[in-house]
């Protein structure tokens, strides 16, 4: 089951609308700070920095050094780099080549 198939899809539509009116970062600073918690922006970026480095081809031990993130984690986001949805590929394609 994905995302696509939960019973709250139309409040996760609206999220993912809310994000694609944002137009640049201060903007999301903004929207994130009111919407999100910092424990969970962190969390989140956090991830993010993780997939970067495991797609760098960075070992495990020195991810949780420079990221702070639990062997789980990395572990987790590994999963979904290779079997995922496509997600972090998406987003770390598009950031790369505007770099």
């Amino acid at each position: 089951m994905g995302l696509k198939d939960l019973e709250f899809k139309n409040d996760l539509d609206m999220l993912f609308k809310a994000v694609l009116e944002l137009q640049n970062i201060d903007e999301c600073y903004k929207f994130f700070e009111d919407i999100a918690t910092i424990t969970e922006l962190k969390a989140i970026s956090q991830r993010i920095q993780v997939a970067k480095m495991l797609k760098e081809k960075k070992v495990y031990t020195e991810i949780a050094e420079v990221t702070g993130a639990s062997t789980a984690t990395i572990s987790r986001v590994n999963k979904c780099l290779n079997y995922g949805q496509g997600g972090y590929n998406i987003v770390l394609d598009r950031i790369n080549s505007e770099e």
